[in-house]
């Protein structure tokens, strides 16, 4: 992030470059790739972009996975459709696409290359089709989603349950009563809260683990869990 950041349109190339469409819309696009930080020089920021561009790759990513797996049960669909528009995945695509360094933020500001600006680089991705989506419709925003998600549509980690269904069926079966879940704590600003949660199954020792919704840190206490009951194998940085 030491070279000067594109505006206009350099910038509109530059993004080009990376995901093979070209904004007309300069503006639009500058409030896809600006932070809230930032928003006193510039007078806006992505985060309504965020939430259209949330629901644009939701819809997209659903109807890929009905027509990709027509044998698989709602369940199976929606375990793979949350693993897939996770903020997780869509920082993964962040990275991949290299929108770090084309994000604009205030100074004081410089994780977000870094694990600690990977919620913004998950938000900034979502911005980022929603801009999309506004100025070409499904039929832009369609193929930019299919070239970066579908390959991941087909890892084996989307067809896996989610943590929470594992660890239940698992205490039910082997303990014989439910998880208990209790939010631990509350980190960071309101736009990019950080939760972390704790677990409990009946006189087991509680996991905790953190994510930038209740629901994400509880997937990751569950799986810390059930790591470490031997139930699923540890993450790779665990090992």
């Amino acid at each position: 992030m030491g070279a000067r950041r594109p505006t206009g349109q350099a910038l509109a190339d530059a993004v080009r470059d990376r995901i093979g469409y070209a904004f007309r819309d300069h503006a639009r696009l500058e409030r896809a790739l600006t932070h809230s930080s930032a928003r006193r020089q510039t007078g806006s920021d992505y985060e309504r972009l965020e939430f259209l561009g949330d629901r644009v790759l939701g819809l997209v990513v659903a109807d890929m996975l009905f027509h990709a797996f027509p044998g698989a049960p709602e369940g199976e669909l929606a375990v793979r459709l949350n693993a897939l528009v996770s903020g997780a995945a869509c920082a993964e695509v962040a990275e991949e696409i290299g929108l770090a360094e084309l994000i604009h933020a205030d100074s004081g500001l410089k994780t977000l290359a870094g694990p600690k600006g990977r919620g913004t680089r998950a938000d900034v991705m979502e911005a980022l089709l929603a801009a999309v989506y506004l100025e070409g419709g499904l039929e832009a925003a369609r193929p930019l989603i299919l070239k970066y998600w579908e390959p991941r549509s087909r890892e084996s980690r989307g067809a896996t349950r989610d943590p929470k269904t594992e660890l239940q069926e698992w205490a039910h079966q082997s303990v014989g009563t439910a998880p208990v879940y209790t939010i631990a704590g509350r980190e960071g600003p309101d736009h990019e809260p950080i939760f972390t949660v704790s677990v409990a199954v009946g006189g087991l020792e509680p996991t905790v683990g953190s994510g930038r919704s209740k629901r994400e840190a509880e997937q990751a206490s569950a799986a810390a869990m059930l790591a470490r009951e031997g139930v699923l194998p540890k993450p790779e940085q665990d090992r």
